[in-house]
């Protein structure tokens, strides 16, 4: 195997984009270790199972991650205010989370280059502050739903919070800064397994299945308190927890820092799919429990927060799975601060210029550690200070994020479709198409959360006649996309020949793509857009919260 493989003049050996030398080597996952020199076909199913388990982690830690403290408030929120009747959000994100993570995972395989410093690079300092200052604004307000998190299990079990908060953030600190790859993997990739707590949950509450099957897959929109506004605020959480912008900075840099190149890019499709299984079924679970804990109680439609939920699964269940329920909500809100935190160490990395890998020590990568140390106090100490409005965070932490994601996404597509950056591995007609129209849904999502803020007594059919339109132009948009796609076929044919070994070049000996007038319009109307989207989703999260 060679990660040098690119295009280069007769002579010369070509030198693979990378920004940090740690981050070209030996594969050493935490169930495995594949040599930079190990050039032997896989062949036989246990060549093939033993290579699968070295490169098991990227995908796997960004889906579970997501599952993380703001997805148990969400997911249950979900439950115990609609029974199961949101289930059916989750299958349909089953598509977005594979192509939105397939297609950093290809970026990270094959620039060497992470997500932050890519879109600085190729669209320029204003887009890349725009991107960096989103994500490290979300990322802050995201890990301070962790420490919630931490903070509301502690409250369960009888542990003192304060304590916790603090030993919970030593902890995640410590793990990071062992200077050992394979040691950080190690503790995620436990804490991933310990998520599948949320199983033996499921059966030990046992909710009907049947309810379940149903609403999984017929979609329904449920009535209620907080009319249908309230409802779609909900809907956009999902699927801002679990399709967060996080997710694309992390996989990205994480693939690149465990030295993953194309030659093992099957490989590390089958370790997103096992994620996404993984994530998924927790999902369904928190909803399905949830859903049969409050059937027909008090607290059904009066969601508050986690720590209740712990509750109510003991009095329908018992101490056992309300104690179950809290251990596995604090290891979701560590591996979610993990993930978190070393999604922005990485981007400030990239960005700076600064040396950014788990590889190398303290005092090999201080910048990169102490952005990462940084944010986790910072986030602690946000949760410990008295009358924090905690509750009123996690809430918005998840919307916002649903709100960003079509920023992320345009930039995603764009740099999957640049040439010069993917070569023979840039997109093919289909991805474009159905990436236009995913980012066309929820961008629609977002002009129904909007409809609803300024009308509050907005209809069923009122929404619906929005999500006829905005799909009209959605298909619009899809089929302009796969028109255009195939006439650059016809005049610059993609050859994929040999993109096993194919490696972005240096970013330094690239050009930078020059951008339509059209394109900078449509870009700069987008971000305009989703700002006031933003902030009626701040004013909405605040109605709800003081009850109105």
């Amino acid at each position: 195997m060679t990660s040098t493989a690119i295009q280069a003049p007769a002579g010369q050996i070509a030198r693979p984009a990378v920004l940090d030398d740690a981050h070209v080597g030996d594969i050493r996952g935490a169930l495995g270790t594949i040599r930079l020199d190990d050039t032997a076909p896989r062949l036989g199913l246990s060549a093939k199972l033993k290579t699968l388990l070295a490169i098991v982690g990227p995908g796997l830690i960004v889906m579970v991650g997501d599952n993380d403290a703001g997805a148990f408030a969400t997911y249950g929120q979900a439950g115990q205010n609609y029974g199961t009747k949101l289930l059916w959000t989750l299958l349909l994100l089953v598509p977005v989370l594979y192509v939105n993570q397939e297609m950093v995972l290809r970026l990270g395989a094959v620039t060497g280059v992470g997500h932050a410093r890519l879109i600085l690079e190729r669209f320029g300092r204003f887009w890349g502050a725009f991107s960096v200052i989103d994500l490290f604004l979300l990322n802050a307000l995201t890990l301070v739903t962790e420490f919630i998190g931490i903070k509301l299990a502690a409250g369960y079990l009888g542990l003192p919070k304060a304590a916790s908060v603090v030993l919970a953030a030593a902890v995640i600190v410590a793990s990071a800064f062992t200077g050992s790859f394979r040691r950080f993997e190690r503790i995620a990739i436990l804490l991933c397994a310990a998520s599948l707590l949320l199983v033996p949950i499921y059966f030990m509450v046992h909710p009907a299945t049947s309810r379940m099957a149903h609403d999984f897959v017929v979609p329904t929109m449920p009535g209620g308190s907080g009319g249908l506004a309230t409802v779609m605020l909900l809907i956009i959480g999902i699927v801002g927890t679990t399709v967060a912008p996080w997710q694309l900075f992390f996989q990205q840099s994480y693939v690149i820092d465990k030295r993953i190149t194309p030659r093992f890019m099957r490989y590390e499709k089958a370790d997103l799919w096992i994620g996404i299984a993984v994530v998924v079924v927790g999902a369904a679970a928190m909803m399905g429990f949830t859903a049969a804990a409050f059937a027909g109680t008090r607290g059904f439609g009066n969601f508050s927060d986690a720590g209740a939920i712990a509750t109510g699964l003991q009095a329908h269940a018992g101490k056992l799975v309300g104690v179950l329920f809290a251990i596995a909500l604090l290891d979701a809100s560590i591996i979610g601060a993990f993930a978190v935190s070393l999604s922005t160490a990485y981007a400030i990395g990239d960005v700076f210029g600064m040396r950014h890998s788990l590889h190398r020590g303290v005092k090999g990568a201080k910048g990169f550690y102490a952005v990462y140390a940084g944010l986790v106090a910072a986030a602690a100490a946000i949760v410990l200070i008295p009358g924090s409005p905690l509750g009123l965070l996690t809430e918005g932490v998840q919307t916002l994020a649903g709100v960003l994601l079509p920023s992320a996404s345009v930039f995603l597509l764009l740099l999957c479709n640049d040439k010069a950056v993917l070569g023979p591995w840039v997109n093919g007609a289909k991805t474009n198409a159905f990436t236009t129209a995913v980012v066309g849904v929820l961008v629609t999502l977002s002009i129904i959360l909007t409809a609803s803020v300024l009308f509050p007594d907005i209809t069923a059919g009122a929404i619906m006649d929005i999500m006829a339109a905005c799909g009209v132009v959605g298909v619009l948009g899809a089929g302009y996309a796969l028109t255009r796609h195939r006439t650059v076929i016809k005049e610059d044919p993609v050859d994929r020949i040999g993109r096993d070994t194919w490696r972005m070049p240096p970013l330094a000996t690239l050009t930078r793509p020059t951008m339509s007038t059209a394109r900078r319009i449509g870009m700069g109307a987008l971000r305009s857009y989703l700002f006031v989207a933003m902030v009626l989703v701040v004013i909405k999260i605040v109605e709800v919260a003081l009850g109105h």
